[in-house]
Protein backbone atom coordinates (compact mmCIF):
# COMPACT_ATOMS: atom_id res chain seq x y z
CA UNK A 1 0.00 0.00 0.00
CA UNK A 2 2.79 2.35 0.74
CA UNK A 3 5.49 1.09 -1.86
CA UNK A 4 3.50 2.83 -4.76
CA UNK A 5 3.79 6.94 -3.24
CA UNK A 6 6.93 6.29 -1.55
CA UNK A 7 9.08 7.45 -4.65
CA UNK A 8 6.79 10.49 -5.21
CA UNK A 9 7.25 11.78 -2.18
CA UNK A 10 11.11 11.79 -2.49
CA UNK A 11 11.00 13.60 -5.66
CA UNK A 12 8.62 16.07 -4.35
CA UNK A 13 11.02 16.76 -1.56
CA UNK A 14 14.47 16.23 -3.39
CA UNK A 15 12.59 18.77 -5.51
CA UNK A 16 12.02 21.42 -3.30
CA UNK A 17 15.40 21.01 -0.68
CA UNK A 18 17.73 18.84 -2.60
CA UNK A 19 19.68 17.01 0.47
CA UNK A 20 18.86 13.68 -1.40
CA UNK A 21 20.31 11.05 1.40
CA UNK A 22 18.59 13.01 4.25
CA UNK A 23 15.29 13.34 1.91
CA UNK A 24 15.42 9.92 1.90
CA UNK A 25 15.88 9.19 5.46
CA UNK A 26 12.67 11.47 6.03
CA UNK A 27 10.64 9.47 3.35
CA UNK A 28 11.56 6.29 5.33
CA UNK A 29 10.21 8.21 8.27
CA UNK A 30 6.95 9.12 7.10
CA UNK A 31 6.51 5.45 5.74
CA UNK A 32 6.88 4.25 9.58
CA UNK A 33 4.29 7.17 10.41
CA UNK A 34 2.16 5.65 7.96
CA UNK A 35 2.65 1.76 9.19
CA UNK A 36 1.51 3.16 12.86
CA UNK A 37 -1.19 5.67 12.46
CA UNK A 38 -3.29 5.02 9.67
CA UNK A 39 -4.66 1.56 10.95
CA UNK A 40 -5.46 3.23 14.38
CA UNK A 41 -6.76 6.11 12.79
CA UNK A 42 -7.86 5.74 9.03
CA UNK A 43 -6.44 6.29 5.74
CA UNK A 44 -6.32 9.74 5.08
CA UNK A 45 -8.05 11.67 2.15
CA UNK A 46 -4.66 11.97 0.06
CA UNK A 47 -1.95 9.97 1.38
CA UNK A 48 0.88 11.23 -0.99
CA UNK A 49 -0.23 14.89 0.57
CA UNK A 50 -0.13 13.18 3.99
CA UNK A 51 3.37 11.81 3.56
CA UNK A 52 5.15 14.64 1.87
CA UNK A 53 3.84 16.76 4.83
CA UNK A 54 4.83 14.73 7.51
CA UNK A 55 8.37 14.14 5.29
CA UNK A 56 8.68 17.57 4.83
CA UNK A 57 8.60 18.88 8.37
CA UNK A 58 10.77 15.60 9.42
CA UNK A 59 13.77 16.90 7.00
CA UNK A 60 13.04 20.70 7.69
CA UNK A 61 13.62 20.26 11.92
CA UNK A 62 16.90 17.91 10.75
CA UNK A 63 17.92 20.84 8.45
CA UNK A 64 17.61 23.37 10.65
CA UNK A 65 19.04 20.93 13.56
CA UNK A 66 21.99 19.90 11.43
CA UNK A 67 22.31 23.86 10.65
CA UNK A 68 22.14 25.66 14.27
CA UNK A 69 25.95 26.16 14.02
CA UNK A 70 25.74 28.60 10.88
CA UNK A 71 24.58 32.16 10.28
CA UNK A 72 20.73 32.60 9.72
CA UNK A 73 20.85 33.41 6.79
CA UNK A 74 22.67 30.02 5.48
CA UNK A 75 19.15 27.93 7.53
CA UNK A 76 17.07 30.20 5.50
CA UNK A 77 18.51 29.60 2.13
CA UNK A 78 19.11 25.92 2.96
CA UNK A 79 15.05 25.99 3.42
CA UNK A 80 14.55 27.73 0.18
CA UNK A 81 12.98 26.03 -2.73
CA UNK A 82 15.92 25.73 -5.57
CA UNK A 83 14.87 28.89 -8.24
CA UNK A 84 16.21 27.05 -11.38
CA UNK A 85 13.46 25.25 -11.84
CA UNK A 86 9.80 27.36 -11.17
CA UNK A 87 7.30 24.47 -9.51
CA UNK A 88 4.97 24.82 -6.64
CA UNK A 89 5.85 23.43 -3.20
CA UNK A 90 5.38 19.66 -2.24
CA UNK A 91 1.93 19.22 -0.76
CA UNK A 92 -1.59 18.26 -0.87
CA UNK A 93 -1.71 20.87 -3.60
CA UNK A 94 -0.67 19.14 -6.18
CA UNK A 95 -2.88 16.72 -8.92
CA UNK A 96 -3.10 13.42 -7.59
CA UNK A 97 -2.12 12.45 -11.21
CA UNK A 98 0.72 14.65 -11.01
CA UNK A 99 4.26 12.90 -8.87
CA UNK A 100 7.83 13.90 -9.18
CA UNK A 101 8.78 10.10 -9.82
CA UNK A 102 10.12 10.82 -13.24
CA UNK A 103 12.21 13.79 -12.88
CA UNK A 104 13.77 11.32 -9.98
CA UNK A 105 13.95 8.96 -12.37
CA UNK A 106 16.27 11.35 -14.50
CA UNK A 107 18.34 12.64 -11.88
CA UNK A 108 19.35 9.63 -10.57
CA UNK A 109 20.72 8.35 -14.10
CA UNK A 110 22.48 11.70 -14.54
CA UNK A 111 25.80 10.79 -16.68
CA UNK A 112 27.98 12.50 -13.52
CA UNK A 113 27.24 8.60 -11.23
CA UNK A 114 28.95 5.70 -12.72
CA UNK A 115 26.76 3.39 -14.58
CA UNK A 116 26.46 0.72 -12.20
CA UNK A 117 25.75 3.83 -9.26
CA UNK A 118 23.22 5.04 -11.83
CA UNK A 119 21.55 2.07 -11.63
CA UNK A 120 21.50 0.68 -8.43
CA UNK A 121 20.54 4.42 -6.90
CA UNK A 122 17.86 4.78 -9.27
CA UNK A 123 16.37 1.07 -8.21
CA UNK A 124 16.47 2.17 -4.51
CA UNK A 125 15.07 5.51 -4.96
CA UNK A 126 12.15 4.78 -7.95
CA UNK A 127 11.60 1.40 -7.74
CA UNK A 128 11.42 0.89 -4.15
CA UNK A 129 13.79 -2.33 -3.90
CA UNK A 130 16.03 -3.01 -1.16
CA UNK A 131 19.94 -3.79 -1.63
CA UNK A 132 19.36 -7.28 -1.52
CA UNK A 133 16.60 -7.49 -4.46
CA UNK A 134 19.13 -4.70 -6.38
CA UNK A 135 21.85 -7.10 -5.99
CA UNK A 136 20.27 -10.37 -7.16
CA UNK A 137 18.70 -8.41 -9.79
CA UNK A 138 21.98 -7.27 -10.97
CA UNK A 139 23.49 -10.34 -10.42
CA UNK A 140 26.06 -8.89 -7.73
CA UNK A 141 27.18 -9.73 -3.94
CA UNK A 142 24.75 -7.75 -1.73
CA UNK A 143 27.99 -5.50 0.51
CA UNK A 144 29.26 -4.68 -3.77
CA UNK A 145 25.44 -3.31 -3.82
CA UNK A 146 25.16 -0.98 -0.49
CA UNK A 147 28.85 0.38 -1.25
CA UNK A 148 27.58 1.60 -5.04
CA UNK A 149 24.51 3.38 -3.74
CA UNK A 150 26.31 4.85 -0.92
CA UNK A 151 28.88 6.45 -3.47
CA UNK A 152 26.16 6.73 -5.55
CA UNK A 153 24.09 8.73 -3.08
CA UNK A 154 27.40 11.12 -2.43
CA UNK A 155 28.14 12.11 -5.71
CA UNK A 156 24.66 13.25 -5.91
CA UNK A 157 25.06 15.29 -3.46
CA UNK A 158 28.51 16.83 -3.91
CA UNK A 159 27.43 16.94 -7.95
CA UNK A 160 25.08 20.10 -7.39
CA UNK A 161 22.80 18.39 -10.03
CA UNK A 162 19.33 20.40 -10.74
CA UNK A 163 16.47 18.36 -10.05
CA UNK A 164 14.20 18.23 -13.27
CA UNK A 165 13.45 17.53 -16.96
CA UNK A 166 13.88 20.53 -18.73
CA UNK A 167 11.94 21.74 -21.84
CA UNK A 168 12.88 20.24 -25.39
CA UNK A 169 14.69 17.63 -23.71
CA UNK A 170 12.41 15.05 -22.27
CA UNK A 171 9.59 17.45 -21.96
CA UNK A 172 6.40 18.22 -24.42
CA UNK A 173 6.04 15.53 -27.05
CA UNK A 174 6.30 18.33 -29.79
CA UNK A 175 9.79 19.42 -28.48
CA UNK A 176 11.31 15.49 -28.02
CA UNK A 177 12.39 14.70 -31.09
CA UNK A 178 15.93 15.32 -32.01
CA UNK A 179 17.44 15.45 -35.33
CA UNK A 180 18.28 11.85 -35.62
CA UNK A 181 14.72 10.82 -34.52
CA UNK A 182 15.74 9.56 -31.33
CA UNK A 183 14.85 12.21 -29.17
CA UNK A 184 15.84 13.88 -26.03
CA UNK A 185 16.76 12.43 -22.65
CA UNK A 186 16.18 14.91 -20.18
CA UNK A 187 19.27 17.23 -18.89
CA UNK A 188 20.78 20.07 -20.17
CA UNK A 189 21.24 19.37 -24.08
CA UNK A 190 18.91 17.22 -26.13
CA UNK A 191 20.49 14.15 -28.18
CA UNK A 192 21.55 14.97 -32.00
CA UNK A 193 22.65 18.11 -30.38
CA UNK A 194 25.72 20.55 -31.43
CA UNK A 195 27.60 19.21 -28.53
CA UNK A 196 28.95 15.08 -29.32
CA UNK A 197 29.94 14.50 -25.61
CA UNK A 198 26.56 16.16 -24.19
CA UNK A 199 24.60 13.95 -26.97
CA UNK A 200 26.56 10.36 -25.72
CA UNK A 201 25.75 11.61 -21.66
CA UNK A 202 22.06 11.54 -23.06
CA UNK A 203 21.78 8.79 -24.84
CA UNK A 204 23.16 7.00 -22.14
CA UNK A 205 21.07 8.22 -19.26
CA UNK A 206 18.05 7.26 -21.67
CA UNK A 207 19.82 3.88 -22.10
CA UNK A 208 20.11 3.50 -18.23
CA UNK A 209 16.75 4.82 -17.31
CA UNK A 210 14.91 2.53 -20.09
CA UNK A 211 17.17 -0.17 -18.15
CA UNK A 212 15.96 0.57 -14.25
CA UNK A 213 12.38 0.45 -15.58
CA UNK A 214 13.06 -3.10 -17.29
CA UNK A 215 14.42 -4.63 -13.72
CA UNK A 216 11.79 -2.60 -12.00
CA UNK A 217 9.11 -4.48 -14.19
CA UNK A 218 10.98 -8.03 -13.61
CA UNK A 219 10.58 -7.62 -10.34
CA UNK A 220 7.12 -6.93 -10.20
CA UNK A 221 6.56 -9.40 -12.38
CA UNK A 222 8.40 -12.22 -10.73
CA UNK A 223 9.85 -11.23 -7.35
CA UNK A 224 13.39 -12.77 -6.30
CA UNK A 225 11.94 -13.01 -3.04
CA UNK A 226 8.64 -13.64 -0.56
CA UNK A 227 5.72 -15.57 -0.41
CA UNK A 228 4.40 -14.09 -3.83
CA UNK A 229 5.04 -14.57 -7.17
CA UNK A 230 4.15 -11.62 -8.61
CA UNK A 231 4.05 -7.83 -7.42
CA UNK A 232 1.23 -6.33 -9.29
CA UNK A 233 1.64 -3.24 -8.17
CA UNK A 234 5.54 -2.85 -8.85
CA UNK A 235 5.25 -3.79 -12.72
CA UNK A 236 1.86 -1.59 -12.66
CA UNK A 237 4.52 1.35 -11.86
CA UNK A 238 7.29 0.68 -14.02
CA UNK A 239 4.22 0.42 -17.08
CA UNK A 240 3.14 3.68 -15.60
CA UNK A 241 6.47 5.36 -15.94
CA UNK A 242 7.52 4.15 -19.19
CA UNK A 243 4.29 5.19 -20.64
CA UNK A 244 5.65 8.51 -19.75
CA UNK A 245 9.17 8.50 -21.10
CA UNK A 246 7.12 7.35 -24.13
CA UNK A 247 4.65 9.99 -24.35
CA UNK A 248 8.13 12.75 -24.14
CA UNK A 249 10.10 10.44 -26.70
CA UNK A 250 7.03 8.78 -28.86
CA UNK A 251 10.31 8.19 -32.08
CA UNK A 252 12.26 6.40 -29.94
CA UNK A 253 11.99 2.77 -30.75
CA UNK A 254 13.82 1.23 -27.49
CA UNK A 255 11.09 3.11 -25.44
CA UNK A 256 8.71 1.77 -27.82
CA UNK A 257 9.74 -1.70 -27.31
CA UNK A 258 10.31 -1.37 -23.76
CA UNK A 259 6.86 -0.39 -22.99
CA UNK A 260 5.38 -2.95 -25.96
CA UNK A 261 7.60 -6.33 -23.86
CA UNK A 262 6.19 -4.77 -20.60
CA UNK A 263 2.51 -5.09 -21.84
CA UNK A 264 2.86 -8.38 -23.62
CA UNK A 265 4.49 -9.95 -20.70
CA UNK A 266 1.94 -8.58 -18.24
CA UNK A 267 -1.32 -9.48 -19.99
CA UNK A 268 -0.40 -13.19 -19.32
CA UNK A 269 -0.28 -12.17 -15.62
CA UNK A 270 -3.42 -13.46 -14.10
CA UNK A 271 -2.80 -16.31 -15.74
CA UNK A 272 0.69 -17.31 -14.43
CA UNK A 273 -0.62 -18.59 -10.68
CA UNK A 274 -3.50 -20.50 -9.72
CA UNK A 275 -5.92 -19.61 -6.61
CA UNK A 276 -3.83 -20.18 -4.20
CA UNK A 277 -0.61 -18.92 -5.18
CA UNK A 278 1.00 -21.57 -7.05
CA UNK A 279 3.28 -21.13 -10.34
CA UNK A 280 1.64 -21.83 -13.82
CA UNK A 281 4.39 -21.97 -16.33
CA UNK A 282 3.72 -20.74 -19.80
CA UNK A 283 3.20 -24.01 -21.34
CA UNK A 284 0.26 -24.94 -19.23
CA UNK A 285 -1.50 -21.38 -19.11
CA UNK A 286 -5.31 -21.04 -19.96
CA UNK A 287 -4.48 -18.31 -22.64
CA UNK A 288 -8.43 -17.01 -22.47
CA UNK A 289 -7.19 -15.57 -19.28
CA UNK A 290 -4.50 -13.06 -21.03
CA UNK A 291 -5.07 -9.68 -21.64
CA UNK A 292 -5.89 -9.34 -24.95
CA UNK A 293 -6.14 -5.51 -25.29
CA UNK A 294 -2.27 -5.37 -24.31
CA UNK A 295 -1.40 -8.09 -26.15
CA UNK A 296 -3.42 -6.09 -28.98
CA UNK A 297 -1.28 -2.78 -27.79
CA UNK A 298 1.88 -4.10 -27.25
CA UNK A 299 2.11 -6.21 -30.76
CA UNK A 300 1.35 -2.89 -32.33
CA UNK A 301 3.95 -0.63 -30.99
CA UNK A 302 6.55 -3.36 -31.42
CA UNK A 303 5.46 -3.72 -35.10
CA UNK A 304 5.68 0.20 -35.56
CA UNK A 305 9.12 0.43 -33.94
CA UNK A 306 10.48 -2.41 -35.62
CA UNK A 307 9.56 -0.71 -39.04
CA UNK A 308 10.42 2.67 -38.58
CA UNK A 309 13.10 2.93 -35.63
CA UNK A 310 17.49 1.26 -35.45
CA UNK A 311 16.68 -2.23 -34.46
CA UNK A 312 17.42 -2.45 -30.77
CA UNK A 313 17.64 -5.11 -27.94
CA UNK A 314 14.16 -4.03 -26.58
CA UNK A 315 12.05 -3.70 -29.67
CA UNK A 316 13.95 -7.75 -30.10
CA UNK A 317 12.71 -8.98 -26.57
CA UNK A 318 8.96 -7.53 -27.12
CA UNK A 319 9.09 -9.49 -30.58
CA UNK A 320 9.81 -12.82 -28.83
CA UNK A 321 7.34 -11.86 -26.14
CA UNK A 322 5.02 -11.03 -29.06
CA UNK A 323 5.53 -14.23 -30.86
CA UNK A 324 4.15 -16.27 -27.68
CA UNK A 325 1.10 -14.15 -26.78
CA UNK A 326 0.11 -14.36 -30.95
CA UNK A 327 0.35 -18.41 -30.42
CA UNK A 328 -3.36 -20.22 -29.84
CA UNK A 329 -1.84 -22.45 -28.08
CA UNK A 330 1.98 -23.85 -26.63
CA UNK A 331 2.06 -25.91 -29.67
CA UNK A 332 1.64 -22.95 -32.23
CA UNK A 333 4.27 -21.43 -30.77
CA UNK A 334 6.69 -20.44 -33.92
CA UNK A 335 10.08 -21.31 -31.81
CA UNK A 336 11.89 -21.17 -35.18
CA UNK A 337 10.88 -17.71 -35.35
CA UNK A 338 11.86 -17.21 -31.91
CA UNK A 339 15.05 -18.82 -32.44
CA UNK A 340 16.04 -16.25 -34.96
CA UNK A 341 15.00 -13.34 -32.96
CA UNK A 342 17.26 -14.53 -29.66
CA UNK A 343 20.69 -15.03 -32.37
CA UNK A 344 19.82 -11.50 -33.13
CA UNK A 345 19.27 -10.70 -29.80
CA UNK A 346 22.91 -12.07 -28.44
CA UNK A 347 24.70 -10.64 -30.96
CA UNK A 348 23.15 -7.02 -29.43
CA UNK A 349 23.63 -7.98 -25.75
CA UNK A 350 25.58 -11.36 -25.33
CA UNK A 351 24.24 -11.40 -21.83
CA UNK A 352 23.98 -14.53 -19.44
CA UNK A 353 19.79 -14.22 -19.38
CA UNK A 354 20.10 -13.17 -22.97
CA UNK A 355 21.80 -16.54 -23.66
CA UNK A 356 20.34 -18.29 -20.86
CA UNK A 357 16.53 -17.55 -23.12
CA UNK A 358 18.91 -18.72 -26.31
CA UNK A 359 19.53 -21.79 -25.47
CA UNK A 360 15.61 -22.63 -24.31
CA UNK A 361 15.24 -21.64 -28.42
CA UNK A 362 17.91 -24.02 -29.12
CA UNK A 363 16.18 -26.83 -27.06
CA UNK A 364 12.82 -26.56 -28.87
CA UNK A 365 14.15 -25.96 -32.46
CA UNK A 366 16.97 -28.51 -32.28
CA UNK A 367 16.31 -30.55 -29.24
CA UNK A 368 17.47 -30.79 -25.30
CA UNK A 369 20.81 -32.66 -25.70
CA UNK A 370 22.53 -29.69 -28.37
CA UNK A 371 21.12 -26.83 -25.64
CA UNK A 372 22.60 -28.54 -22.47
CA UNK A 373 25.90 -27.60 -24.16
CA UNK A 374 25.35 -24.35 -24.35
CA UNK A 375 24.70 -24.12 -20.80
CA UNK A 376 28.29 -25.71 -20.38
CA UNK A 377 29.49 -22.42 -21.13
CA UNK A 378 26.95 -20.13 -19.28
CA UNK A 379 28.70 -22.38 -15.85
CA UNK A 380 31.43 -20.42 -16.58
CA UNK A 381 30.02 -16.98 -16.26
CA UNK A 382 30.28 -16.26 -12.47
CA UNK A 383 27.15 -13.79 -13.57
CA UNK A 384 25.14 -16.90 -13.82
CA UNK A 385 26.89 -19.51 -12.31
CA UNK A 386 25.09 -20.66 -9.16
CA UNK A 387 21.63 -19.15 -10.24
CA UNK A 388 18.61 -20.66 -9.89
CA UNK A 389 17.34 -20.24 -13.12
CA UNK A 390 20.55 -21.55 -14.95
CA UNK A 391 19.99 -24.80 -12.59
CA UNK A 392 15.99 -24.93 -13.09
CA UNK A 393 17.02 -24.30 -17.25
CA UNK A 394 18.99 -27.20 -17.15
CA UNK A 395 16.94 -29.60 -15.04
CA UNK A 396 13.69 -28.76 -17.64
CA UNK A 397 16.41 -29.49 -20.62
CA UNK A 398 17.70 -33.01 -18.30
CA UNK A 399 14.22 -34.28 -17.88
CA UNK A 400 13.11 -33.36 -21.49
CA UNK A 401 16.59 -35.46 -22.45
CA UNK A 402 15.35 -38.85 -20.57
CA UNK A 403 18.04 -38.04 -17.59
CA UNK A 404 15.58 -38.07 -14.65
CA UNK A 405 18.02 -38.73 -11.76
CA UNK A 406 20.08 -35.42 -13.20
CA UNK A 407 17.07 -33.64 -14.00
CA UNK A 408 15.87 -33.97 -10.05
CA UNK A 409 18.74 -33.15 -8.69
CA UNK A 410 19.04 -30.17 -10.87
CA UNK A 411 15.44 -29.37 -9.94
CA UNK A 412 15.83 -29.69 -6.26
CA UNK A 413 19.55 -27.75 -6.29
CA UNK A 414 17.62 -24.90 -7.95
CA UNK A 415 14.69 -24.86 -5.25
CA UNK A 416 17.71 -24.69 -3.31
CA UNK A 417 18.83 -21.35 -4.43
CA UNK A 418 15.90 -19.78 -4.70
CA UNK A 419 14.27 -16.82 -2.63
CA UNK A 420 10.49 -17.03 -4.36
CA UNK A 421 8.49 -19.64 -2.08
CA UNK A 422 6.30 -20.13 -5.09
CA UNK A 423 9.14 -21.48 -7.26
CA UNK A 424 10.65 -22.99 -4.59
CA UNK A 425 7.11 -24.90 -4.47
CA UNK A 426 7.27 -26.19 -7.97
CA UNK A 427 10.87 -27.05 -8.24
CA UNK A 428 10.32 -28.91 -5.66
CA UNK A 429 7.73 -30.43 -6.82
CA UNK A 430 8.86 -30.89 -10.07
CA UNK A 431 12.07 -32.99 -8.41
CA UNK A 432 9.26 -35.14 -6.62
CA UNK A 433 7.05 -36.09 -9.90
CA UNK A 434 10.47 -37.65 -11.24
CA UNK A 435 11.17 -39.44 -8.04
CA UNK A 436 7.50 -40.98 -8.39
Amino acid sequence: MLRRPAPQVLGALVRRYGHFDEAEDAVQEALLAAARQWPQEGRPANPRGWLIRVASRRLTDQLRSEDARRRREETAAALTPRDEFVAPPPGEGRAPDEDDTLALLFLCCQAELPPAGRIALTLRAVGGLTTAEIARALLVPEATMAQRITRAKRRIKASGAPFGIRRGVAGDAGDADGPDGTGGTGGSEGIGGPDPGAAENQAQRLADVLHVLYLIFNEGYTATSGRDLQRADLAAEAIRLTRAVHARLPADGEVAGLLALMLLTDARRTARTTPDGDLVPLAEQDRTRWDRAAITEGVALVSDALTHAPLGPYQLRAAIAAVHDEAASDEDTDWVEILALYEVLIRLVPGPVERLGHAVAVAMVHGPRQALALLADLDEDERLAGHHRLEAVRAHLLEAAGERVAARAAYAKAAGLTLSVPERRYLRLRAARLAE
